[in-house]
């Protein structure tokens, strides 16, 4: 997993009316690739991209869903449930993350100005 960039802070991604509602997205930033969600709420969440079950960068294209309140993604490659609002691993599939990385993704900072989705790469987490 690739940290941050240092000479990124906070980025204006896209607009929220070009997310679509219960799909992700992916981005680059200098270095860092993020996953964007925009749920049907409206509400935005931003991770890491990278797996780190499968070490792909796909969880762009994972499966939306809740765990009760918890809106989650479910990795396209092995099914295992990830927390959107804190990156917590709630299903491993029984299967261990890839060393060294590790079972929780990093969540980004997100807030909507103007309609544009604006996301904090140092609030990385």
């Amino acid at each position: 997993m690739s940290s941050p960039s240092p000479t990124l802070a906070k980025v204006v991604a896209c607009r929220l009316d070009d997310l679509t509602p219960e799909l992700g997205v992916a981005a680059l930033f200098g270095d860092t690739q993020v996953a964007i969600f925009r749920l049907a709420d409206d509400s935005v969440y931003a991770v890491q991209n990278l797996c780190p079950f499968s070490g792909a960068s796909v969880l762009s294209r994972g499966i939306t869903g809740s765990r009760g309140d918890v809106p989650t993604i479910a990795s396209p490659i092995y099914k295992q449930v990830f927390s959107l609002v804190d990156g917590t691993c709630l299903a491993t599939m029984d299967k261990e993350p890839l060393a060294p990385l590790s079972a929780d993704l990093v969540t980004y900072p997100v807030t909507i100005d103007n309609g544009e989705v604006i996301i904090d790469l140092t609030g990385g987490t």
